[in-house]
């Protein structure tokens, strides 16, 4: 429904692409002009291309592929090797991430905070970022041979992240001053995030599911550890759905004030990004306010 036509030398072998979508105004020989978001996850990677001056995004790609792989296709991809993109922004998606307050985390001690909820693989470096606004650090899992891709590809405009932190920042900035403590999903690909924000962060986590019943139960579940009620508080949903997937019609039956997100505000989209649901790609959209 979603993809378009494209040329034999952008599609490296072993990659699939689900969506290409560029405006004509895009174009890739001046990178200078545009910031670079990149999401990976398990077995995708989403790509957006912003107009820094414009504030407009050209450029919405996704592809089936491993998350390691990730350099191999940049190898056979028209631009995501270029240099001297204006930003780049890359985030990796999974369940191996911690969030710590501000005060109490030193650089050095990313493996060690890890610890206690994940274990590095050896192919895996541990690394954070830093929110600011929320006085709080994201240390996370990588594969060395993305964190290594991103340094020696784009140097000093790129930036590393979990996807938990685009995920905070697009909320965020989304929220309005005022706003009630609400609770938020986002769907990927056999991944759950669901993040509460009232005044403050007060709940982040990301959860694996094999089915639609796996999400109700852990939305419910989070609900009623934090005091929330499914017959009157709304909730935001984002992600891999759609308006008539299983797993929406089972959570309109659990949930009284159950809706879809919009896009990112305060940013303009090509038409070419017409055709796709508003609540797709809110993640990848995100980074541009990270």
């Amino acid at each position: 429904m979603f993809a378009t036509a494209t040329s034999a030398s952008s599609v490296p072998v072993g990659a699939s692409p689900l969506l290409r979508l560029r405006d004509e105004t895009f174009d890739p020989a001046t990178p200078g002009s545009y910031n670079l978001y990149l999401l990976a996850g398990p077995r995708r990677l989403r790509l957006a291309v912003a107009d820094a001056e414009r504030r407009k995004f050209v450029g919405l790609e996704d592809y089936e592929l491993p998350v390691g792989a990730l350099p191999d296709l940049a190898a056979q991809h028209d631009f995501l090797n270029t240099r001297g993109w204006n930003e780049v922004r890359l985030a990796v998606s999974g369940r191996a991430f911690t969030l710590l307050p501000a005060p109490l985390f030193h650089p050095g001690d990313e493996a060690a905070a890890l610890r206690l909820h994940h274990t590095l693989a050896p192919t895996e470096v541990a690394r954070h970022f830093g929110h600011g606004s929320l006085e709080l650090v994201n240390i996370f899992a990588v594969e060395t041979a993305v964190a290594d891709w991103l340094a020696t590809t784009h140097g000093p405009a790129g930036r590393l992240l979990h996807h938990t932190s685009a995920l905070l920042a697009g909320v965020a900035h989304q929220r309005r001053a005022g706003t009630a403590r609400q609770l938020y999903l986002n769907l990927g690909e056999h991944e759950l995030t669901l993040v509460v924000l009232g005044a403050q962060l007060e709940y982040c986590n990301v959860f694996a599911f094999a089915s639609a019943e796996d999400v109700v139960y852990y939305t419910i579940l989070v609900m009623q550890e934090l005091g929330l009620n499914p017959d009157q508080d709304e909730v935001t949903v984002w992600g891999e759905l759609t308006h008539d997937s299983a797993v929406f019609a089972l959570l309109r039956s659990y949930l009284r004030q159950v809706r879809f997100g919009d896009r990112p505000l305060d940013v303009q989209y090509s038409y070419r990004l017409n055709d796709v649901f508003e609540h797709r790609y809110f993640d990848v959209l995100s980074l541009h306010f990270v």
